[in-house]
């Protein structure tokens, strides 16, 4: 065959290890074969198309089908593109044949030419392709090779921290990560100390199987945590040698023979930490020599390259080739970096601004969905290291402050304020000092709150913060409430109440707001004076903020109980944990599930108030006061059998052990 045929082998290539995950493309793309002279196996590099390719042809050949010829694009150099087609076609003359052509994306524009020649001369021909793009001729029928199925990002857990082995196994970027990985290393196991490291390793690979491999058979060297940092500070680094370097060389020469509209958008892209829809491409990456129009149009050209992620209509570049184009962005001669960081940037404060302005207008779950489908993108922008500095980085902080309150994120929220008040010069900004005590005082550390509250007080009198001074009184008052100091907490939410003004300031129209401030002091006024609340109206029909009438159902339980109506407080408990779970309120879901537990320990039911006491044991703060029901039911258990039902309660979802939530 000469040089020329150096890509080019009668043989399709041995199997490439396992199969895992791809039942479904196998089963899709033979039919397709079956019935298509041409089809297209199209996906990001790595993403397994030559996998699938080798399985299915071995699979049909094996069947007596049609001869398999197999062209490894890769391997062709590039002066001999001219003279594929006429090989080819003398080789594959007069015969049925089934012709593999592996890597199409590396013949640039010529690839769609050579193919189309083939068809017409070679009338017996079906062609298998593989490309980072599909072929956009007549007749060609498209398979794209989605990403193995990876572990839910949505309220994922501190990579540091135990998790359990059920909760990530069925995944198969999980199942392929862990095949691999005792390949490297004969000892690895997948057990709950490196679960949660595991499958945030397999996300932050967009479960893209090459990657994946390569990560894996680094066992030997790396724990999964110490291979997740390493990911994260320097992805090319960490993805280089082996297979890393064919990726690598293999995002160099596509981006070289990709049109410029499109190497512009590639590079442009890399801003985005996660995924993007049309609308951010446009807003971000339409600029200068591209227009909001052509950057869509190039996106779609692109698209086929890049993962599909997060719904119809949403894409994200995979993180070896977001680093790669990070670094044309950064080092580009147009100086496009810059400007590209600020304009993803602000479209990431209106992201934050729009959701805070959904959550005080009532619609809380929009609001938590729209932050958590956008955290990889505000998250970047919350970087105090970045172009925009410490005081943008609080600003979007501060929108959010519902998501690290709210729903459940307190320990990310604390992180983010704290290093870009770090950082920040003197004076700094009253709202995010008060934040940061909130988040503080969740964890129930009053001693680490007090110097910011101070610091937060002097700033907001200085700043004209009203609202941020009731605010600071909130945070008082959450203290004190921790601390089973009833009188003063509800004296400080009063406070809250008569600072906050009426009609606040737009521009001051942030934090929790006056229903929220109401019902804090309601809930401990419930404990010093129960019979001024008046539980018989029950809480408002329709508020405004739903995560407000959760904690009205809280306190109306606590006057239920003491007046003897155990089943009207379960309702109300109920109520309200069918909203702290929507919105993911760990700690509304501490108080509420250690109150349903102090009704169970009530009618005698003390192993299944164990069990509740251990449903919520890692969310309530560990300098709070021990709850109430956990001093009884010690008592009447021995130590064994509230071990165990608390040991039980803690390996169980929340849901099996209240089953009526659902009703």
């Amino acid at each position: 065959m000469g040089e020329a045929g150096s890509g080019m082998r009668q043989a399709v290539p041995a199997e490439l290890s396992s199969f895992i995950g791809r039942e479904r493309e196998l089963a899709a793309l033979a039919s397709m074969l079956s019935a298509e002279r041409l089809v297209t196996l199209t996906g990001p590099a790595g993403i397994g198309k030559t996998r699938l390719a080798v399985r299915t042809v071995r699979t049909l050949t094996a069947r007596s089908g049609p001869d398999a010829v197999w062209v490894d694009l890769a391997a062709l150099p590039e002066r001999h593109w001219a003279e594929g087609e006429g090989e080819l076609g003398a080789r594959l003359a007069g015969r049925r044949a089934l012709l593999v052509l592996d890597g199409c994306e590396q013949l640039g524009e010529t690839g769609p030419e050579l193919v189309a020649e083939l068809l017409r001369r070679l009338p017996e021909l079906r062609i298998l392709a593989t490309s980072q793009r599909r072929l956009c001729l007549a007749g060609e029928a498209v398979l794209a090779v989605p990403p193995l199925a990876v572990p839910s990002g949505e309220a994922a857990p501190d990579p540091a921290e135990r998790f359990p082995v059920a909760g990530i196994e069925g995944y198969a970027a999980v199942r392929l990560f862990e095949e691999r990985a005792r390949g490297a290393d004969p000892f690895f196991e997948l057990t709950e100390r490196n679960a949660a490291a595991v499958g945030a390793l397999c996300r932050a690979l967009d479960g893209i199987p090459g990657a994946l491999e390569l990560a894996a058979g680094r066992a030997h060297q790396y724990a999964p945590a110490q291979a997740l940092r390493r990911l994260g500070s320097d992805p090319l680094a960490f993805l280089a040698g082996g297979a890393g370097r064919g990726t690598r060389v293999d995002a160099e020469r596509s981006h070289r023979l990709a049109p410029p509209a499109e190497r512009l958008l590639w590079e442009r892209l890399s801003v985005f930490a996660g995924s993007f829809d049309r609308a951010a491409v446009a807003e971000v990456c339409g600029f200068g020599a591209l227009t909001p129009d052509t950057a869509v149009e190039a996106l779609q050209r692109l698209a086929p390259a890049l993962l599909a992620d997060a719904g119809p209509g949403r894409y994200r570049l995979p993180l070896s080739v977001r680093a790669y184009a990070g670094r044309l962005l950064a080092h580009g001669p147009a100086g496009d970096g810059p400007a590209t960081s600020r304009r993803h940037h602000e479209r990431c404060r209106v992201l934050a601004e729009r959701a805070a302005r959904l959550w005080r207008a009532g619609a809380q779950r929009e609001a938590r969905a729209l932050a958590v489908r956008e955290l990889p993108e505000l998250r970047a922008a919350m970087n105090p290291l970045s172009a925009s500095g410490p005081g943008a980085a609080l600003e979007i902080a501060v929108s959010l402050w519902f998501l690290w309150s709210a729903c459940g994120m307190v320990a990310e929220g604390r992180r983010h304020l704290e290093r870009a008040l770090a950082l920040h010069p003197a004076p700094r900004p009253a709202r995010a000092l008060w934040l940061a005590a909130w988040l503080v005082a969740s964890f129930g550390e009053a001693d680490g709150a007090d110097p910011l509250l101070v610091e937060a007080w002097t700033a907001a009198v200085q700043e004209g913060e009203d609202t941020c001074l009731a605010y600071l009184a909130h945070v008082r008052g959450t203290i004190a409430l921790w601390e089973d100091r009833y009188e003063e907490a509800a004296a400080e939410y009063l406070e809250g109440l008569e600072l906050l003004p009426a009609d606040p300031d737009p521009d001051a129209d942030f934090g929790p707001g006056r229903e929220a401030l109401a019902a804090a002091h309601t809930m401990a006024v419930a404990h010093t004076d129960p019979a001024s609340v008046p539980v018989e109206d029950g809480p408002p029909d329709a508020p405004a903020d739903l995560w407000a009438r959760a904690w009205v159902s809280y306190a109306h339980a606590l006057v239920q109980r003491r007046e003897g109506r155990p089943a009207l407080a379960r309702t109300e408990l109920l109520r309200a944990l069918r909203t702290q779970i929507a919105l993911d309120d760990r700690l509304g879901q501490a108080f509420s599930v250690e109150l349903l537990a102090e009704l169970e320990a009530d009618q005698g039911r003390y192993a299944e108030a164990a069990r509740l006491l251990g449903a919520v044991s890692r969310t309530r703060p560990p300098a709070a006061s021990a709850p109430r029901a956990q001093r009884v039911v010690r008592a009447r258990l021995t130590p064994e059998a509230f071990r165990t039902s608390y040991a039980s309660g803690a390996r169980t979802p929340l849901r099996e052990l209240l089953p009526d939530l659902a009703a």
